[in-house]
Formats: structure tokens, sequence, C-alpha cells
């Protein structure tokens, strides 16, 4: 009995790499999401190595230099306050993308905890996590960020906190939907059988079947939660000036439209391309993991 079982497990593992195989292969013929993740990965490369890529300080003020527009000296021209642009925008993807990052993997935390103990568990404890979702969701995700972040406060920190919460319920409930597909599988009846705990099931199991929608829900969330926080920052509820975040700086920049409008374009286009190769990324990962969704 316990070398029927062990030959099915590695018969399991084996089908699983070849999965995991197959799903990087078409992720990697899919010339729409490569591209996404290779512009991606170069912003933030970019991002990290902003001291190297840039003789400015984000923050040196030279008011001779005020509103220059795009030129060799300063490519992206420079603000009201004769700092250069393109290192505002460089030093602004560091703020800008770990809000995204972090945020995303704190919601991912608390949402597969959540989702878990709803999915597998299923009866009241699922009714009543789902009624206490429900709440959370029926309020529209922007509004809601915007009134944790006003009961929060503005500040790096608290931007995180805020686009964390809002996000919990959606990651929640997409993995409550798979893993509830999941435990009735003949495969989990056999893990049972044999005497494996709930958690050693939920863990080796349960777990790593249930996650591909969640991967490419929190990929399109970090583009989401990027241009929320910009969103936030524009509007005073996210991080301030004169820290250099990609809203923050559309924000400071916004009475100069009509005369400076570079201050706001070439922030707002690196916002737009992080969104968009995020989303790409996100589709690309969609359809490797279902191909069913392609059409």
């Amino acid at each position: 009995m316990t070398g029927t079982v062990t030959a099915a497990a590695n018969q399991a593992v084996k089908k699983k790499e070849s999965a995991a195989a197959a799903v990087l292969k078409r992720l990697k013929n899919n010339k729409t999401a490569m591209f996404g993740m290779i512009v991606f990965i170069l912003l933030a490369l970019s991002a990290i190595f902003a001291p190297i890529l840039t003789p400015y300080e984000y923050a040196t003020m030279d008011l001779k230099c005020a509103f220059q527009g795009p030129s060799a000296a300063h490519w992206f021209g420079t603000d009201d306050l004769g700092r250069d642009i393109l290192t505002r925008i460089l030093y602004g993807g560091r703020y800008s993308l770990t809000i995204g990052i972090i945020s995303i993997a704190f919601a991912l935390v608390l949402g597969v905890l959540i989702g878990t103990v709803a999915g597998y568990f299923g009866g009241m404890v699922d009714n009543l996590i789902m009624r206490f979702l429900d709440i959370f969701q029926s309020i529209p995700g922007l509004l809601l960020t915007i009134a944790i972040s006003a009961a929060l406060g503005s500040g790096f920190d608290k931007t995180i906190l805020a686009l964390s919460i809002s996000r919990v319920p959606s990651f929640a409930r997409v993995l409550r939907a798979s893993i509830m597909r999941v435990r009735d599988q003949e495969y989990l009846e056999a893990a049972e059988s044999i005497g494996c705990s709930r958690m050693r099931m939920i863990m080796r199991y349960v777990l790593p079947n249930s996650l591909a929608p969640l991967i490419v829900e929190a990929t399109m969330g970090v583009a989401n939660t990027v241009l929320t926080a910009a969103s936030l920052s524009y509007i005073g509820l996210g991080v301030q000036p004169p820290t250099p975040e990609w809203g923050a700086m559309l924000s400071g920049a916004k009475g100069y439209i009509r005369d400076y409008s570079y201050m706001l374009t070439f922030p707002g286009l690196f916002i737009a391309l992080t969104v968009l190769c995020l989303n790409m990324l996100g589709d690309g990962l969609r359809d490797a993991l279902d191909p069913r969704l392609k059409n």
C-alpha cells in the first residue's frame, strides 16, 4: 500500500514539473508578455541604479535652472525648483514600485490566510468570512483606499498599509474559489486516508494547486496599486513632496500644466508604461497558466 502511494506521489511530482515547464514555455512564446516583463525589469533596474545613471541628486535645487525644457544637460527638463526631472523620476521609481510590490505582498499574506481558511473548511466559517468581505467589497476599491488613507494619514508606510488592506478581499475571494475546486479531488481523499494532517494537505497539495489564479491577480494587482498610489499622492493622501514619488511629482507640477506641460508628461508616461507592462505580463501569465482562457 505504501509503495503504491509513493509511486503515485512521484508520478504526481513529475506531472507537476512537466506542467510547470509547459507554463514557462507558453510564457516565453508570448511575445507581448515577454516584452512587458523585459521593460518592467528595465524600469526596476533603472530605479535601483539611479545614482549611477544620473549625475544629479534628486533633492538638489538650483533656482537658476528652474523651468528649463528638455535639453542635453537635462533630458526631461527641470522643475520649478531647478531639480532634474529625469533624476527625480528614476529615484521616484524606487518609491512607486516599492509601494506596489510591498502592498501586494502584504495583501497576499492576509488574502492567502483568509482564503485558505474559508475555502478549505467551508460551512459556517466560510459564510462568516465571506459576509465580512462583502462589507468591504460593497465599497468601490478606490473609495475604500481613500477612506483608509484619510483615516491613517499621509506618508509612505501608511500608503502601503491602506493599499494592502483594500486588496485583501479580492485575493481572498480568488483563492477561496480556486481551493473549493481543488478540495474535493480524489488525491486529497487518498492523502487523508493514509494519515496526512490537514496542515500538511493544505501546504503540500491544496495551496500549490490553487495559486495559479492568484499569481495572475497579484501581477495585475501591482499595476493597479502603482496607479492607485499615484492617485493618492496626487490628491494629497499618499506620499508627500519633496519625496520624488511619481504621483507626488504630478501633484507638484499640476499648477504648471499650461506653460510647462513636460513636468507632468514624463512622470505620467512612466506611470502609464509601468501599468501597461505589468498588465501585459499578467495577461501572458493568465494565458500560460490556463490556455483555454486565451480565446
